[in-house]
């Protein structure tokens, strides 16, 4: 008698289709209880930040990222990866439950995989964040959190997606996520041009994080830092966020001293003395000749 009779085993059907996430409809949830209301009273409530931003500028794209994962009150990683590559010429930004966007992400690359062997290319970048707000939008309500900024470079040059777990799709030339979002937008509105240099955008990005980390509670660690290029992506450097704003913070003090301080101080001359009456100076000594010339000037 075979093993698979005494133990009534069965193999799996190999021919059907392959495992995929449940049908919008098909969560477990008790027997007469609407789903998404369900998940709105008995789901979980924890806090939770990051501040993630991307910028297109003539140069391709930049993604960077925090990397403290916080669970409430709670830091439960402080060196996570918060910029995800897709293939060799896309990456995104994750913002929202761990979880969530590391299951989708990894649904978007086995979709691209396929459409890849179907059709014999990659989809664009545009093509792509469609994609990932359609798949998204049928789980809408459901208590998915994905916020995500695809940054990709394909036929059309460099581009920058915005998708949220609603369906939102934008399409930009900014984009931050997360909690340190308005920090890192402040000096992104200050100093964002579309032609700037590389070593201008890397820097851009570094303070934009590191300011949002010193000012968000929910964000820290390091800063990531990633450069989307015409022949690729490249993941540039990872700093200490405290040690990078600390260096920032400097920078500019100094620059301000070099400036303030006079290379050839000019001398103060009695006109200015009395103008702006800081120093005092002392009185001549009256000769007997000036006491004449006082004498006549009084019987006149």
């Amino acid at each position: 008698m075979a093993l698979q009779d005494v133990c009534r085993w069965q193999s799996p059907d190999t021919q059907g289709p392959s495992p995929r996430l449940p049908a919008a409809g098909g969560w477990a949830v008790p027997r007469g209880c609407d789903p998404q209301t369900f998940l709105q009273t008995y789901g979980p409530r924890l806090a939770h930040g990051t501040t993630t931003l991307a910028f297109r500028f003539r140069h391709g794209v930049i993604a960077a990222a925090d990397t403290r994962s916080s669970c409430g009150s709670y830091v439960a990683c402080p060196a996570s990866r918060k910029v995800i590559p897709v293939h060799q010429h896309l990456l995104g930004t994750t913002s929202g439950t761990s979880a969530d966007c590391a299951t989708w992400y990894r649904v978007l690359q086995r979709e691209l995989r396929l459409r890849e062997l179907r059709e014999g290319q990659l989809p664009s970048v545009a093509g792509t964040a469609r994609l990932l707000s359609t798949m998204l939008s049928c789980y809408r309500g459901l208590d998915l959190c994905v916020a995500t900024a695809l940054c990709g470079w394909d036929h059309s040059g460099p581009a920058l997606f915005y998708v949220y777990s609603d369906g939102t799709c934008l399409q930009g030339d900014v984009f931050s996520v997360g909690s340190g979002s308005p920090y890192a937008y402040g000096v992104l509105d200050r100093g964002y041009r579309y032609d700037m240099t590389i070593q201008e955008a890397y820097t851009l990005a570094r303070c934009a994080v590191a300011h949002a980390t010193h000012r968000d509670a929910y964000s820290g660690g390091s800063v990531d830092l990633f450069h989307v290029r015409e022949t690729g992506w490249e993941y540039v450097s990872r700093s200490d966020a405290c040690v990078l704003y600390r260096e920032l913070r400097e920078a500019p003090d100094s620059e301000q001293e070099a400036e303030a301080s006079p290379v050839h101080p000019e001398p103060v001359g009695p006109q200015d003395t009395e103008e702006g009456g800081g120093l005092l100076v002392e009185p001549e000594e009256v000769t007997p000749e000036d006491d004449r010339i006082i004498a006549k000037t009084g019987m006149m």
